[in-house]
């Protein structure tokens, strides 16, 4: 892995993981989804894409949804007052279709 990035853990837990690591010389950042020590998926992100993702992230950050603490956290995260909190919908920018595409994968038989 390169010498800049960072790895985060997942909310379901059992080992899997979201490396994210910086290649200058590429001029791309990749996203990788890791079970173990096994990697399921990566996605590699011109450097040029980088804003609008930290402006999408900020955005989700300013929505407020209040979130318990979770265990032994001190409360970072969104304040709520008398138990409300003001829920901002974030603007979408929408830049083309992401409708999702499912195709039958079906098991190829062995021979032995």
């Amino acid at each position: 892995m390169p010498s800049f990035g960072d790895l985060f853990t997942d909310l379901r837990g059992e080992d899997r993981t979201m490396r994210v690591s910086f290649h200058p010389d590429r001029g791309a950042v990749v996203l990788s989804l890791w079970s173990g020590t096994v990697c399921r998926g990566s996605f590699r992100m011109p450097v040029d894409d980088v804003d609008r993702l930290l402006v999408l992230l900020a955005e989700v950050r300013q929505a407020g949804t209040a979130v318990p603490p979770v265990d032994g956290d001190t409360g970072s995260g969104p304040a709520t007052v008398a138990g409300t909190a003001e829920v901002v919908t974030p603007s979408v920018e929408r830049t083309g279709d992401i409708t999702a595409h499912r195709v039958a994968i079906l098991p190829t038989p062995r021979v032995a």
